[in-house]
């Protein structure tokens, strides 16, 4: 099996989950014409209770995989590593059984705990696919640990293609049996679309078996014990699952707030819904660049983790110092044009209302970044409940400041954006403290913000006139949709030139960072900008 550079395996990994929510994105216009504004909180609401039960099941002993085979592999123990792997898979997938059956029996009481009750049906046709992707879940981890981000991306594309395409026709044809029973139907693609890629994950893990074998087979000595194996696992994946869990749970207890509190501030139950799914619609925007983040933090957990059982410290510090460049490098320029377009965006995406929500809480995807980083961080030199336990900090403010700020009428709906800047704020400051404690070193995340933000806020004025210009010239068109996308794709194509050249000239891209991107991201920079890099 190659193994794949860090920044091969995250150009990879980001293209994948680039084109997965991108895919998730221009099918929401057609859910929506289908179910409607309300079947769609309805919809958000159901998949933020199954998203929870997905990271209960899925985050922590996946990830825990990755670490475990990174570690082993680095040691030369490459016979412990496929056997550490397949006493994991069969850890994910009781879990998944398990959770599978508990989200069919408790879909009520569920359901009727966030005030969603209408989103029952919909639990119960999710619970397949918490198997399905404890499958997945486990051979990605597999993959990753081994440095071959391939197969992790191929199958996220096929995941949420196929998830598209049966949710879209299950949802209308289930339609005409009531608003419950359409949403239901729009989620039944999920499962659909788990099921398949598990089926790819484990041909391609077949594919590499022989492979593999011959190259144990140099390694005929037992190095740890399948009590170890298991115990390692759980040390991993515990913390990790008690981390990300956390910051689900922030999400469910939105989803629990919002609407009660919204009622409680003077809105009817559907408008209370309703602004719930402009929060959804929100997120699910922002989740476009934070895909790149993630696939960032994947690739670089495997490098981090190898680095430190070997003791490298000063590996680790220039993998950590190489990761927050990349995550500012995206996430301040993604912010600042998600607050600039947020109008025009929201009108080409078809998502009816919701864009004052973007416009004023795009900053989050910043905060999003960073903690995402530093938990993998973290986690990478062995500090797993301390991310765990400043999440759960984080998320009590979050609770207090949601409670209070959504039920003013005057504010509603921002109050949880307010909140989640508070939710992460907090555990960010702490976890930048315990990194630097820890390696006795001094990251300092400001240096690798400055650049990206003097390009972003250049970026950010010549799009904003930019796109009204356009617009300006094309509004003699009998289609203002037209219009608009005309002037919106255009200016987030000027938008992107403008950040990397400014970029390349303050210094802020460097032949060495140039050198170690892939060849066919190399191919789309234009010359221009090549000849100034230095």
């Amino acid at each position: 099996m190659k193994e794949q550079s860090t920044t091969k395996g995250f150009a990879i990994l980001s293209a994948a989950g680039m084109a997965t929510k991108v895919l998730s994105l221009l099918y929401i216009p057609f859910l929506l014409r289908i179910i409607g504004d309300v079947g769609y909180g309805i919809y958000g609401a159901s998949y933020q209770i199954y998203a929870f039960v997905f990271v209960i099941t899925n985050s922590g002993i996946p990830v825990a995989i990755s670490k475990l085979i990174s570690e082993l592999n680095a040691i030369g123990n490459y016979r412990d590593s496929i056997r550490g792997f397949k006493i994991a898979r069969f850890m994910l997938i009781m879990l998944g059984i398990v959770m599978s059956i508990f989200l069919v029996v408790f879909a009520m009481p569920l359901a009727k705990l966030t005030k969603y009750k209408s989103a029952y049906l919909s639990l119960i046709s999710l619970a397949p696919a918490i198997l399905f992707t404890s499958v997945s879940s486990a051979y990605r981890g597999y993959f990753q640990g081994n440095g071959n981000m391939t197969p992790t991306a191929v199958s996220q594309v096929i995941e949420q293609a196929l998830n598209i395409v049966f949710s879209l026709i299950f949802a209308a044809f289930l339609i005409k049996y009531g608003v419950e029973v359409g949403c239901a139907g729009s989620t039944i693609g999920t499962s659909v679309g788990a099921l398949i890629s598990a089926s790819f994950l484990m041909m391609c893990y077949s594919q590499y078996s022989k492979s593999l074998k011959w190259k144990n087979s140099q390694y005929t000595v037992i190095k740890i014990t399948t009590r170890q194996i298991v115990r390692k696992i759980i040390n991993y994946g515990i913390p990790i699952t008690l981390c990300v869990g956390m910051t689900y749970a922030g999400n469910v207890v939105d989803l629990m707030n919002t609407k009660s509190r919204l009622i409680f501030g003077g809105f009817t139950e559907d408008t209370a819904t309703m602004l719930y799914g402009f929060l959804v619609k929100y997120q699910q925007l922002l989740n476009v660049p934070i895909a790149i983040i993630s696939s960032l933090a994947m690739a670089i957990l495997p490098a981090i983790s190898a680095a430190s059982v070997v003791n490298d410290k000063l590996e680790v510090k220039n993998r950590i110092n190489y990761s927050f460049r990349l995550c500012f490098l995206v996430a301040i320029p993604c912010a600042v044009g998600l607050a600039i377009l947020s109008q025009p965006i929201f009108s080409l995406l078809k998502f009816r209302g919701g864009a004052y929500i973007m416009r004023f809480g795009s900053i989050v995807l910043v905060f999003m970044a960073v903690m995402q980083i530093q938990t993998t961080i973290l986690q990478g030199i062995g500090k797993l409940y301390v991310a765990t336990v400043y999440s759960i900090l984080g998320i009590t403010f979050k609770i207090a400041v949601n409670y209070y700020l959504i039920a003013k009428p005057h504010i509603n709906i921002l109050g949880a954006i307010v909140g989640t800047i508070i939710g992460y704020l907090i555990p960010i400051i702490l976890n930048h403290k315990k990194i630097n404690e820890s390696l006795k070193v001094n990251i300092n995340m400001i240096t690798h913000a400055v650049r990206p933000l003097i390009s972003s806020i250049v970026m950010g004025i010549i799009v904003f006139f930019v796109y009204y210009i356009l617009n300006m010239l094309t509004g003699f068109m009998s289609i203002e949709y037209i219009s608009n996308a005309i002037a919106t794709i255009i200016s987030i194509l000027v938008g992107m030139f403008v950040y990397v050249f400014m970029m390349v000239s303050i210094g802020g891209v460097t032949k060495r960072d140039l050198d170690n991107m892939p060849s066919t991201v190399k191919r789309f920079i234009p010359k221009l900008i090549l000849m100034r890099i230095k």
